[in-house]
């Protein structure tokens, strides 16, 4: 059986590092800004996260088809209970 991903920044880093291969990659817990919000937890870390990234497979791919690669690379962490993520993708990456 597989442990639960303990849902940190470093390891969301590590997963899109792992499936995106991005050249530029920024992953931010914003999740203390969100407290009392739909989806967060009382700990004030691991619900709400903010991913700047620029991957060579977002190359002629829409934004939308980016965004879709980026949650693909998150489900397991979402699964457990990563509430939301707010995606920029740097198509020039």
């Amino acid at each position: 059986m597989n442990q639960p991903l303990q849902i940190t920044a470093d390891n969301l880093e590590a997963r899109l590092r792992e499936r995106l291969q991005p050249v530029r990659l920024s992953v931010i817990d914003e999740s203390h800004q969100h407290a009392g919000h739909v989806g967060a937890n009382d700990s004030g870390f691991g619900t709400h996260f903010r991913v700047r990234i620029a991957s060579p497979f977002f190359t002629g791919k829409t934004r939308v088809a980016c965004h879709r690669l980026v949650y693909d690379a998150a489900q397991d962490f979402i699964a457990q209970g990563l509430h939301a993520l707010a995606i920029e993708i740097d198509t020039a990456g």
